[in-house]
Parts: structure tokens; sequence; C-alpha cells
């Protein structure tokens, strides 16, 4: 791979994560009505959201600084695939049974 390529390559995937970086922050610094009002699973949809954008930047991160991005599709898909399965299975069971708390006793 060409160092031109390369360099442009680190900085495009530089700017996505500056993106969603500045858009976690921002959020998290506002919080906008319509996304803290909004439940789901008894979270608010603003938890849902840097949940969404979390998992975004870490699939970037592994494609890009795991050199996962140059190797075959059934390799990335078998590297990511429980990324984007295991870990909202986890959220979901975290999140349903901390509502419960309060419930027993």
């Amino acid at each position: 791979m060409a160092e031109g390529n390369s360099t442009r390559k680190i900085w495009i995937v530089f700017w996505i994560l500056f993106v969603l970086t500045t858009i976690e922050v921002f959020l998290g610094i506002f919080k906008p009505d319509f996304l803290t009002d909004n439940l789901i699973i008894g979270v608010s949809l603003l938890n849902h959201t840097f949940i969404f954008l979390t998992l975004l930047k870490a699939y970037y991160i592994v494609m890009t600084f795991m050199h996962l991005g140059d190797e075959k599709r059934s390799l990335k898909i078998s590297i990511i695939a429980p990324m984007f399965v295991l870990i909202p299975y986890l959220l979901f069971i975290l999140l349903v049974e901390a509502s419960f708390h309060g419930a027993i006793g």
C-alpha cells in the first residue's frame, strides 16, 4: 500500500471518529428532551444512542488500527459479528434485570 493512500485512510478514520465523538459530547452536554423523555426497555433513547455510537466507533477502530479492514470478508464477520450481537444482548440482560431490582423485596 502506498504511503499516501495509508495516510489518507488514517485521516478519514480520524475524522469519522472525531465527528462521532463530537456528537456524543454535544448530546452529553445538551441532553435533548426528545432523547431523554422517550424510554425503551426502561432506558432513555439518549443512552441507546450512546451505545450505538460507541459500537460504531469500536467498529472503525477495529477495522483500521487492528488492520482487519484488509482481511477476507469471512474473517471480518467472524470478529465483528459477536461485537454487534453479544454486546447488545448483554446490555439488554443488564437493563432488564436492573429494572426488576427495585420490585423485589
